[in-house]
């Protein structure tokens, strides 16, 4: 049976390495971002480099209304999801109260709702026919304490990674594996859309990974049924010390390195 997955926030990063990763192993794949141009070039890529079917759709995921027009178009295609990759995602530029609230809004939008209800509406069909995977990308920034600076990135992954976890234990039994991926630094467009490449280019090249690398551990380990993974072994080693440090310190070592890789601007 051919398979079908489904990847938000694909025209970049992560999400590109998961449509080039998926499409190489034979299955189908549904592209979702806003940039359509560049979507409708990669569907075409990969459909010729790999015979699968590539289906781009541009739509902003940030939209209230965006989830029930992606879903009425999977349904008058007579699109089957099997795979859904919830990975769109972005930061947003300095302290809370420096942006506007409808900035947060459109954030927590994307991030926390749209992740939600896409899993929400194509888990039935999932559990029905006894297989699904749903990969949440969440960060390591989910697992450690947060510093001034992009408020709500943090939150909006730790909370990703608690839905991952309770979604998970609701499927036992049902064919359908849950997890949330923690990428720390990763080569992607990510920075540069947060306006902190200088800052992040300051960091050792010992502590970034390959998007490609990310999506490789990712894979193998959805299909392992790991609920909660960590991508590397840096990463591993940084979850652990945040797990085991006192709280008090973790905190004030996050805080005195924050500047170097978020915007702490009012």
């Amino acid at each position: 049976m051919t398979r079908t997955a489904l990847i938000t926030g694909a025209s970049a990063g992560i999400g590109l390495a998961f449509a080039e990763r998926y499409a190489s192993m034979g299955i189908n794949t549904v592209l979702v971002a806003r940039r359509e141009q560049r979507l409708q070039q990669l569907a075409n890529e990969l459909e010729s480099r790999t015979k699968t079917s590539s289906t781009a759709l541009a739509m902003d995921l940030a939209d209230p209304t965006a989830i029930d027009g992606l879903v009425a178009e999977l349904a008058n295609r007579q699109l089957h999801i099997d795979i859904l990759v919830n990975n769109a995602g972005y930061g947003v530029n300095g302290k809370l109260t420096s942006r506007d609230w409808q900035d947060h809004r459109q954030f927590i939008e994307l991030m926390m709702v749209a992740p939600v209800e896409l899993s929400y509406r194509l888990l039935p069909a999932m559990r029905e026919q006894g297989y699904g995977r749903i990969l949440n990308i969440a960060s390591l920034a989910g697992l450690i304490p947060s510093g001034a600076g992009h408020t709500l990135y943090g939150a909006s992954k730790a909370y990703l990674i608690r839905f991952s976890e309770a979604l998970s234990a609701e499927c036992v039994g049902t064919g359908v594996n849950v997890a949330a991926i923690c990428p720390g630094f990763t080569y992607s467009e990510f920075h540069d859309v947060t306006g902190t490449r200088d800052q992040v280019s300051k960091m050792p090249s010992w502590m970034w990974m390959t998007a490609e690398e990310v999506v490789e551990m990712s894979v193998a380990g959805v299909e392992q049924d790991k609920v909660v993974l960590v991508t590397g072994r840096v990463n591993r080693f940084l979850a652990w010390l945040a797990r085991h440090l006192p709280p008090a310190l973790a905190r004030r070592l996050v805080n005195a390195r924050s500047k170097d890789f978020r915007d702490q601007s009012e």
